[in-house]
């Protein structure tokens, strides 16, 4: 009976040491498993995060600032104008629509899809004004038109368009920098 007992004890004891291992060979696995799982996960988030980042800094760097600030400085302009102007009209009316057109046609990647059929209809805007310019300040024209403006025929200025491009840009900016830049 003593040697059955220890034969059964024995052979007890390894069974169970060896489910054991095997338990904890499977759970290690698995544990291991999960954990690459977890670390890809928030790699990856990681990297999407750096991506928007990465978007919204050029964004506003490359395109909805400078075009925010343009357009802040036009419009200014726009309200001193009372009587022909010639340096208004042509160093910041003519020389800002060219330069936000161009900006928004080269940059045009940057434009999120909300924004592109509003951004159309301002580069519409500017592309009929400058052909108006054109046709109205060109050397030798005769025109003595005090003002050049395209609203009267089919393509006033997109207030709509302006006033979407500053709120996504404000919203870049928060987002990037808080509210503390937007206040100081």
């Amino acid at each position: 009976m003593g040697a059955d007992f220890w034969s059964v004890t024995l052979g007890g004891l390894l069974g169970s040491g060896l489910a054991t291992g095997i338990l904890a060979a499977l759970l290690l696995r698995r544990n291991a498993r999960i954990s690459a799982e977890i670390q890809d996960y928030f790699e990856q988030r990681q990297q999407r995060l750096s991506s928007v980042r990465a978007y919204q800094e050029a964004a506003l760097e490359q395109l909805f600032g400078p075009v925010k600030m343009q357009m802040a400085r036009t419009g200014r302009a726009f309200l001193r104008w009372r009587e022909r102007n010639d340096h208004i009209e042509t160093t910041i009316i003519r020389e800002g629509n060219l330069f936000v057109r161009d900006l928004l046609l080269a940059k045009g990647h940057l434009i999120p899809p909300h924004l592109i059929a509003p951004v159309e209809v301002l580069i519409e805007h500017y592309d009929a004004w400058l052909e108006q310019y054109a046709l109205l300040r060109a050397e030798g024209a005769a025109s003595d038109a005090p003002f050049v403006f395209v609203g009267p025929k089919g393509f006033p200025f997109p207030r709509t368009a302006e006033q979407l491009i500053v709120a996504y840009a404000a919203k870049l900016q928060r987002d990037l920098y808080g509210e503390v830049m937007l206040e100081g």
